[in-house]
């Protein structure tokens, strides 16, 4: 009777650890998405390239507003396990622009439909406006004390 127990326990371990790889598989390909040739991104990037101008104070609320913050952090930092840091440097507004229309990963798509180009277009004024942190050397606590 032990015997039974232990193939029936093995067969569920190994029965378990590959219905964990499938699982894993199966979520991973979706967040590597489609493969897109650089002549598939061109030409929506090169739709806006001639940005017209943004008000970074309203795109500092378009980034609360669609929720852009829970993921990439108050003030673009980033977030850990979320969302990479977007500013600063704000990323080429092509590559931005890409990107939100059409994720390579889990993010959801801001369609034109859901963010005009005129709020992105705030909202890249916005990263734009991040400032870069002070250098390590202009902080007190940091300095070397000699």
């Amino acid at each position: 009777m032990k015997t039974k127990g232990r193939r029936f326990m093995t067969r569920l371990d190994v029965g378990g650890a590959l219905s964990t790889i499938a699982l894993v598989l199966g979520l991973a390909m979706p967040l590597v998405g489609p493969r897109r040739t650089r002549a598939q991104v061109a030409p929506q990037a090169s739709a806006s390239a001639k940005a017209p101008g943004g008000d970074a104070e309203k795109g500092r609320r378009l980034f609360v507003k669609y929720g852009c913050y829970q993921c990439h952090g108050t003030e673009a930092q980033g977030g850990g396990y979320t969302g990479p840091r977007l500013a600063p440097p704000a990323p080429p507004l092509a590559v931005l622009l890409s990107q939100l229309r059409d994720p390579a990963k889990d993010m959801p798509p801001y369609t034109k439909n859901v963010l005009s180009d005129q709020e992105l277009f705030d909202i890249y004024a916005f990263l734009q406006s991040v400032p870069h942190p002070p250098a390590i050397n202009t902080i007190p606590i940091l300095r070397s004390s000699k």
